[in-house]
């Protein structure tokens, strides 16, 4: 079992293609918000300098979409593909996904998790999802998509800036897929 970590899928409104180098500009203009970064763990990601760290990092590992307004052609967010791992079936991490605040509520980022969660369970049985314990906007949207917190799989990161989080793992099953999101 493997999985391409760059695709290019497309919804109804949105469409993800692998990040470039060339959408600095546009995906900074997003994520210098910084309400976008309040409960997260990096809440300092809205600051240039870790913006950037953020994004070469995606750049260099690879698995980074660019989310676009498919009407319009304006980068509105960002998420990716991390963590394959091909034991058990399969499975990929999705995440580090941040969206322009007037696409909250929209719908959008149900749309990025269908068609990112919809790509990776065409081939791998099991998608993860890893939350700082404290990120009750993440953690609402993940169990609003069907996702579970996975028995067990706790984690305690050290984040830069912020000391030791404490991160839970969610999962989706390739079951579960259709019951939840394949239906839109």
């Amino acid at each position: 079992m493997t999985i391409d970590r760059q695709p290019v899928l497309t919804g109804q409104t949105i469409q993800l293609r692998p990040l470039e180098k060339g959408d600095w500009d546009a995906l900074f203009a997003v994520a210098s918000d910084p309400q976008i970064w309040a409960m997260h763990p990096m809440h300092g990601r809205w600051q240039e300098p870790v913006f950037r760290a953020f994004f070469d990092d995606a750049l260099a590992h690879g698995g980074a979409l660019v989310a676009l307004d498919k009407a319009t052609g304006e980068v509105i967010g960002s998420s990716r593909f991390q963590a394959y791992r091909p034991a058990d079936g399969g499975s990929v991490e999705i995440g580090w996904t941040f969206l322009a605040r007037r696409y909250w509520g929209t719908g959008a980022n149900r749309e990025i998790k269908r068609l990112m969660v919809g790509h990776a369970l065409h081939s791998l049985a099991r998608v993860d999802f890893r939350v700082g314990e404290d990120n009750a906007r993440s953690r609402r949207a993940l169990e609003k998509i069907g996702a579970r917190i996975s028995p067990g799989r706790i984690e305690e990161a050290e984040v830069p800036g912020a000391g030791k989080i404490l991160h839970l793992y969610y999962e989706l099953m390739r079951e579960d897929f259709d019951r939840v999101l394949g239906a839109d």
